[in-house]
């Protein structure tokens, strides 16, 4: 049993220390070197608050890119890494990364959520928000 549970121990080992070494991968992610302005006047915004090194936040980078395209004209999809922007971080109130924030088309906060949001939980959200 021990045994099982190191070699289990050791996998996940191996694996994290290959998701660190990839490169970020997806448009989004290399898109945003500052800040945006967020959340972007007149449309429901998801702005999702990680870093480029993070496995959760690298794991997201292409369900973020493939949301950025089916929403293009209806929703903004926005990606800020707070490690090359610590000012975002203290903004945004951000805890754990990654968070991601939904807001209305008025602006306002309507959801917050902090780790890993698979594609189906975040197209759920934005047609929540009224978006279609």
């Amino acid at each position: 049993m021990k045994s099982l549970f190191l070699a289990g121990f050791s996998a996940m080992a191996i694996l994290v220390g290959v998701l660190l070494a990839l490169p970020a991968t997806g448009s989004l992610s290399e898109k945003f070197h500052t800040p945006p302005d967020s959340p972007v006047p007149g449309k429901v915004t998801l702005v999702d608050l990680g870093a480029k090194t993070c496995v959760p936040c690298k794991m997201m980078a292409p369900i973020l890119d493939e949301l950025e395209k089916e929403y293009a004209d209806r929703a903004a999809i926005l990606f800020i890494d707070i490690l090359e922007n610590p000012e975002a971080g203290r903004k945004y109130g951000i805890q754990l990364i990654p968070t991601q924030i939904f807001y209305d088309a008025s602006g306002k906060e309507a959801f917050r959520h902090e780790g890993f949001l698979d594609k189906a939980a975040i197209v759920a959200q934005l047609e929540k928000l009224g978006v279609k």
